[in-house]
C-alpha cells in the first residue's frame, strides 16, 4: 500500500547467529489484501470503524501551510478519551517537544504556549479510544508562517541526530528558487572524515546533497546554511544562518526479494537475519530500487483513499511503519492478513512483515523497527514495477554518480 501519512529505533546488539523466522510463514498482505482478498483476508473483516479524523481532531489541519502564529492549536475527541499525544516542532533543523496539557476529561489537549512559532513544522501524533473503545491514532503535519519577503529551508536530517548510512541531506524550500546557483552556494555540506559531497536539484524547490557512495560509519557531517540575505527569487532573500552536524551510526542494508518473498538484512555487510515478507501484489506492485527510511512510526492509519485507490481499506492502527517514499509507500508491520509472508504478494505496494495487534516486540516487524534508525536503506529487487523516482523520497541513490552531479542550476 502507499499511504500519504513514518521513534527511530534503537541500534539493537549485532547477533552472532543468522536468525530467521522459518516457523512464522504464515503472513499478512503488505497493507491489506488486494480487493479480491487474494491470498489474504478482505479488509471488510476487521470492521469497519470510524475514521481517525472523525475520532480525532486536530487543528490546525494536517498539511496545513502558512498557519498564523495566533490560530488556535488543538487535539480533541467528541468521546471516549485521549491516550497519549506528543507534539514535535522542527525549526533550523532543530527537533523540540511541544509541552501541552490535557484536559480534566482526557476530551482534549493544548500546548502551554500561546501562539505558535514562525517558520516551523509541527508534527502530531495522537492516540486515542472512542466511546466503544475501539483505537485510533493521526499522524499530522502542519507549518507555520513565512514573512512574504523571506524563504527558508526544510532540513532533514534533524540536528545531532543518529542516522543510516543512505541518509541524504535534503532541503525543502518553502518558495520556488529561481536564483539556484546563489542559494546553492550558500549551503555547506562537510564530513569528517572528509568526502566528496555534490548537490543535486530538484526542480526549483528541493536541493539534496550525498556523497558518491553510502556514508561510512562513524562520519559526522555538518550543515551550514548561510542563507539569511541571499536573494533566493526577486525580492525575496533567506531567512537563516544556521549550522548543525548529524552522525552516522552503523551500516543497515536490507534486501527485499519481491519474487522471493524475503528480506535479508545485513549490518556492516554481515548477515543478520532473513525475515518473510509479502510485497505488491501483481496489480499493485512496488517500487524497484533503494529506498531510504524516512520517518519510523509506531503505529499510524492507512487509508486507500489517500493516495489514489478507492475504499480498499482502512486501518487505523497500522503497527511498525517506516515511511520509504513521498508518495507512501512504508515497511510496516500487518496483523490482518495472517497467509502471505514468504508466500505471496497481496499488498498494494508496501512491504509487510509479520506483526500482532497492537504492535509486537518479538515479531519480525517489531523486532526490525527496534533495530532500524532514519536513514536506513530498503532495497527492493525483482518485483513488477519500475524504479522508484529519485526525488519520491531520497531516492537520490537510484542515479549514478555522473547524472547526480549534472543538476543544473
Amino acid at each position: 500500500m502507499r499511504h500519504v501519512t513514518g521513534r527511530a529505533g534503537r541500534v539493537g546488539v549485532a547477533l552472532a547467529a543468522v536468525l530467521t523466522w522459518a516457523g512464522l510463514l504464515a503472513g499478512a498482505a503488505g497493507c491489506t489484501a488486494t480487493a479480491d482478498g487474494t491470498g489474504g483476508i478482505d479488509i471488510g473483516d476487521l470492521g469497519k470503524p470510524p475514521a481517525p479524523e472523525d475520532v480525532i481532531r486536530i487543528s490546525p489541519d494536517d498539511g496545513a501551510r502558512d498557519v498564523r502564529p495566533e490560530e488556535r492549536f488543538r487535539v480533541r475527541v467528541p468521546s471516549g478519551r485521549l491516550e497519549s499525544v506528543r507534539v514535535v516542532k522542527s525549526q533550523d533543523a532543530q527537533e523540540s517537544p511541544v509541552p501541552g496539557h490535557l484536559s480534566g476529561d482526557r476530551l482534549s489537549w493544548e500546548p502551554v504556549e500561546e501562539k505558535l512559532a514562525l517558520a516551523a513544522r509541527y508534527t502530531v501524533d495522537a492516540v486515542a479510544l472512542d466511546a466503544h473503545g475501539r483505537r485510533s491514532a493521526r499522524h499530522t503535519t502542519f507549518t507555520t508562517n513565512v514573512p512574504e519577503e523571506r524563504f527558508i529551508g526544510y532540513v532533514t536530517p534533524e540536528n545531532r541526530s543518529t542516522v543510516g548510512t543512505g541518509m541524504i541531506v535534503s532541503l525543502q524550500f518553502n518558495r520556488q528558487i529561481e536564483h539556484r546557483a546563489a542559494v546553492e552556494r550558500a549551503v555547506r555540506v562537510t564530513a569528517n572524515p572528509p568526502v566528496e559531497i555534490r548537490p543535486h536539484w530538484f526542480g526549483k524547490g528541493r536541493l539534496d546533497f550525498r556523497p558518491e557512495q553510502y556514508w561510512e560509519p562513524g562520519t559526522q557531517v555538518t550543515v551550514a546554511l548561510r542563507l539569511r540575505d541571499v536573494e533566493g527569487a526577486p525580492g525575496v532573500y533567506g531567512l537563516q544562518y544556521k549550522t548543525f552536524s548529524f552522525t552516522v551510526g552503523r551500516s543497515q542494508v536490507s534486501l527485499v526479494d519481491a519474487a522471493r518473498h524475503t528480506m535479508e538484512v545485513r549490518r556492516d555487510g554481515e548477515l543478520l537475519a532473513t525475515v518473510p515478507i509479502t510485497a505488491g501484489a501483481p496489480k499493485t506492485t512496488t517500487y524497484n530500487g533503494r529506498m531510504v527510511v524516512t520517518e519510523m512510526l509506531e503505529v499510524t492509519r492507512m487509508n486507500s483513499r489517500t493516495v489514489g485507490f478507492g475504499g480498499e481499506y482502512d486501518i487505523p492502527d497500522v503497527p511498525h511503519a517506516m515511511r520509504l517514499t513521498d508518495s507512501g509507500t512504508f515497511l510496516h508491520g500487518n496483523y490482518w492478513a495472517p497467509d502471505a509472508f514468504g508466500q505471496v504478494n497481496v499488498s498494494h505496494g508496501c512491504v509487510g512483515l509479520r506483526d500482532v495487534k497492537g504492535g509486537g516486540p518479538d515479531t519480525p516487524a517489531g523486532w526490525f523497527f527496534d533495530r532500524s534508525l532514519v536513514g536506513d536503506v530498503i532495497e527492493v529487487v525483482h518485483s513488477e514495477d519500475k524504479q522508484v523516482a529519485p526525488d519520491n523520497g531520497l531516492g537520490g541513490w537510484n542515479m549514478s554518480w555522473k547524472e547526480w552531479k549534472a543538476s543544473a542550476r
